[in-house]
């Protein structure tokens, strides 16, 4: 089955306590059915000092959402929802989204 939410793609959360925000697809776990987004559901984590060059002290990172509380955003038109495909006159397949840009 084709992905429908790449890394890279521009997304906006649609429940918890960051929605209405957009941000990037820095991460996407196909087996937890997770993305992380940018700048997005930030958490605090308590750090301590390891071996290596790490840092100690308290850090903020983004957490993973469930995939189905983010919808893909349209660059061309800035709708957010559903992503289906179309098979273009040339035989090239594009995703887009559902109701916005569809004929």
């Amino acid at each position: 089955m084709a992905q429908r939410i790449r890394r890279g793609d521009q997304v906006k959360v649609l429940a918890g306590k960051d929605r209405g925000k957009q941000g990037e697809v820095a991460r996407i776990d196909r087996k937890k059915n997770t993305v992380v987004v940018d700048g997005v559901n930030l958490v605090t984590r308590h750090v301590k000092q390891q071996s290596g060059t790490a840092q100690a002290g308290i850090i903020q990172q983004e957490a993973p959402i469930q995939i189905s509380n983010v919808a893909f955003v349209d660059p061309e038109t800035g709708n957010s929802g559903r992503v289906g495909f179309r098979v273009l006159e040339d035989g090239t397949k594009i995703r887009v989204v559902r109701g916005s840009s569809e004929s």
